[in-house]
């Protein structure tokens, strides 16, 4: 089962069990009642209520401080599954899951694999491993590539391929 790091439980807030909660995606929507989220030790919980206004959460069970003061600082998943029901992307939009993976194509040339994807405050970047071919050229072993039109041409999920333009500069540059 591949999980997803979606938020991380904050300190105990109030006597109930409510915890500040510091999400960590672009999707706050699927934090509401019902919803089943893994910690990092695999420990099952299910939100029994959530406010969006102080990002505090109510777990079920967890009914007191001192329950949920054992929770603090754990780190929470979903599954991609529950990614896909639950998160709804526009159009030209992909899970950073279904990206990693891809093949970088520029005019029929690999450039290479997608490894990551970088968050930076005005863009994420495809973080490239480069192909064992332009690496025995003596390229770079990995460069970023900006997530922006004006690089990313098509890009093919079903097929794990995405088609860039002026991406083999960067490599060069790098």
């Amino acid at each position: 089962m591949n999980k997803i790091y979606v938020a991380k439980i904050g300190k105990a807030v109030g006597l109930k069990g409510q915890q500040k909660l510091h999400i960590d995606s672009d999707f706050p929507e699927q934090f509401k009642k019902g919803t089943i989220l893994t910690t990092h030790k695999n420990k099952q919980l299910t939100i029994e209520s959530f406010n969006s206004k102080n990002n505090t959460v109510k777990f079920e069970g967890i009914d007191d401080c001192d329950m949920a003061k054992k929770l603090t600082n754990s780190e929470l998943f979903i599954t991609q599954e529950q990614s896909r029901q639950t998160c709804k992307l526009d159009k030209n939009q992909y899970f950073w899951f279904d990206i990693i993976g891809c093949e970088v194509i520029e005019h029929d040339e690999i450039l290479g694999t997608v490894r990551d994807v970088q968050r930076m405050p005005l863009s994420d970047y495809l973080e490239i491993e480069t192909s064992k071919e332009l690496v025995d050229k003596e390229f770079a072993k990995s460069f970023l590539i900006p997530y922006l039109d004006e690089y990313i041409k098509e890009v093919d999920i079903e097929n794990k391929k995405i088609n860039i333009i002026n991406g083999k500069e960067i490599l060069e540059a790098s």
